[in-house]
């Protein structure tokens, strides 16, 4: 009896496995402009459509009037294909990289996260902010040594609509901290 139960257990951890494996199989690479292409070398592991926004705020800059809207960072929520929450995404400090600010992507049943900056852009859309190629500056395990993200070390940002930032009439002296959040949405591909 404990060899045929130690023996399903096997198949269904197999089955599993496997299971898993073909899940990540069937995510279909985007086409995307040569600027953010990937190499064969890079399989993607990872889906998740964002709905969120592009965080703006008003502040003293070297221009005409004085002020312009300043990027503050984003906040959205990846969904998988099924509609299920699956990451969140914002600014936060990277403490493998002096803890600057950067771009955080968090897995929402196991808490592992990377950190990612912009190695190319390319405008797809003029009302649309730019689809990207991001490289993974750094990992972290969840708590509990989750690991779902970890592995990835570059990600696209595409299929983009709405996120740009607010018309410069709008940010006046007069009207410096306010902020502005701009509705977005995108899609988002890990790679190993």
């Amino acid at each position: 009896m404990t060899a045929r139960l130690f023996q399903a257990g096997l198949i269904a951890g197999a089955l599993l496995v496997s299971g898993a494996a073909y899940a990540q199989d069937r995510i279909t690479p985007p086409s995307v402009p040569a600027e953010i292409e990937l190499s064969s070398a890079y399989k993607v592991f990872f889906f998740g459509h964002a709905i969120g926004t592009q965080n703006y705020m008003c502040a003293p800059a070297a221009t005409a009037s004085g002020v312009d809207w300043f990027f503050i960072g984003p906040q959205a929520t990846l969904f998988d294909s099924s509609g299920e929450q699956v990451v969140t995404h914002f600014l936060s400090k990277n403490p493998l990289r002096n803890d600057a600010l950067q771009a955080t992507w968090q897995h929402s049943r196991d808490s592992s996260k990377v950190w990612a900056t912009r190695l190319n852009g390319a405008v797809v859309a003029p009302d649309a902010i730019e689809w990207l190629l991001l490289e993974v500056t750094g990992p972290q395990a969840g708590p509990s040594d989750g690991v779902k993200l970890t592995g990835a070390v570059r990600i696209h940002r595409v299929n983009t609509v709405g996120g740009m930032k607010p018309p410069a009439t709008e940010c006046t002296p007069a009207t410096i901290n306010t902020r502005k959040f701009v509705p977005y949405e995108a899609d988002y591909y890990f790679y190993k």
